[in-house]
């Protein structure tokens, strides 16, 4: 999905959430979750988009509608090197839409 995507569905109500995927290295992916699916936001030859922060993902999505708005960190057990699986859940914190200036 891209943003010009991403941004019909919105208004049409047809998405649910996204969520800013915080990866390391200081890299953030952004998913849009409509019926049930998982969408990354890609660009127009389809590699994923990386945004730099919230802030960057914010200004991105001046023209989309306001939605349930979450930054999400992956657990960290699952990127350290000699442990098994853990019970951990990735980390979901609902942020602001817009830049609360």
């Amino acid at each position: 999905m891209n943003v010009q995507e991403l941004t019909t569905h919105a208004k049409a109500g047809q998405i649910d959430e996204l969520n800013l995927i915080s990866l390391e290295g200081g890299i953030y992916l952004l998913e849009a979750r409509m019926h049930g699916k998982v969408h990354v936001l890609h660009d127009k030859p389809g590699h994923a988009i990386h945004l730099r922060s919230v802030e960057h993902a914010r200004q991105m999505l001046q023209l989309v509608p306001v939605l349930p708005f979450h930054l999400i960190h992956k657990s960290v057990h699952d990127e350290m090197c000699g442990l098994g699986d853990s019970a951990e859940e990735d980390l979901k914190v609902p942020i602001s839409f817009r830049a609360t200036h």
